[in-house]
């Protein structure tokens, strides 16, 4: 695990590499938008098609639909009772709410899974993020970003609308093929698995374009702490406690909750920007739970395996 984790890390250097050098004069944010928009609106389609065609979808897929929504209510309700505890503004506790509750299931979750469990694992990965997480990001974490924040624009765009995206529409027609038994043709599998092949590098890639040492400041560590103990201990916590009651294989329980103990989801900083929240503190969050995920989640594999880290 820390081997596979050290090579994350090298890759995600690359990036931030990138974002001090600049090759071609080219700035971190606008290589880091240009792949992730490639990613999101192409590649990870193409895997999420690919993948969800050929698993196994039914009741497994409801199991992690509860395993991950129970597990980051849980979350929520925990950053939450600190927020009022020590009575923080409300748009520090709104960024910190969606820094402790949403882990990066994708970003990061995804290659980390692969390379420790195979590529079954990417089917965890996908089912935890399109049944679990985003669903939960786009309604009760846009409404406590909403509460906690204020939004500026004249027209508020429908909660319903963040669905109308490319892997939401993959997800829907793979469930569809595999439901009715459709077998995939073998030349556009092959097409699929090739685009699927630049999805785990890239996304490592943006990862280090979107981390900067410069969120990090010493006023916002003591709103940090509670997220980094909340996010990388409790969370995993809960996660293996609620698996405990679901009748999930031991692997697919490994890898359901290693995925749930990721640092802060990335995509949070969208909802911190909309809705005036304080971006400056959630993206501390998120560079500060990544590295100390390196440390984290081999304790956590090590739990969930028996194995030695």
């Amino acid at each position: 695990m820390t081997l596979i984790l050290i090579q994350m890390t090298l890759l995600m250097a690359c990036g931030a590499v990138w974002r001090f050098a600049k090759p071609a004069g080219l700035s971190a944010e606008q290589t880091r938008q240009v792949l992730t928009t490639v990613v999101f609106y192409w590649l990870l389609p193409a895997m999420v098609l690919e993948v969800l065609w050929t698993a196994e979808i039914g009741w497994q897929s409801f199991q992690y639909t509860l395993l991950g929504m129970g597990s980051i209510i849980l979350a929520m309700l925990c950053i939450y009772l600190v927020g009022v505890v020590f009575k923080f503004e409300n748009k520090r506790l709104g960024a910190m709410i969606l820094a402790a509750a949403f882990p990066n299931v994708t970003y990061l979750g995804l290659p980390v899974l692969e390379q420790v469990f195979g590529s079954w694992a990417r089917s965890v990965v996908i089912q935890m993020d399109l049944f679990a997480a985003t669903p939960l990001l786009f309604t009760v974490g846009a409404l406590i970003a909403k509460h906690y924040g204020e939004e500026r624009s004249e027209k508020p765009k429908a909660i319903w609308l963040f669905f109308n995206a490319p892997p939401f529409w993959a997800a829907a027609l793979a469930v569809i093929l595999n439901i009715n038994g459709i077998v995939a043709p073998v030349w556009l599998l092959g097409v699929l698995q090739k685009l699927s092949a630049a999805v785990v590098p890239l996304m490592l890639f943006s990862l280090g374009l979107a981390l900067s040492w410069k969120a990090i400041s010493v006023r916002n560590i003591p709103y940090v702490i509670p997220v980094i103990f909340i996010k990388l201990v409790l969370m995993p916590w809960f996660a293996l406690i609620l698996v405990g009651f679901l009748p999930v294989s031991f692997d697919y329980r490994a890898a359901a909750v290693l995925d749930l103990a990721m640092p802060s989801m990335l995509l949070g900083i969208i909802f911190c920007d909309r809705y005036q929240l304080d971006s400056g503190l959630y993206a501390m969050a998120v560079t500060v739970t990544t590295a100390t995920s390196l440390i984290s989640l081999p304790f956590w594999h090590s739990v969930l395996t028996g194995g030695s880290y």
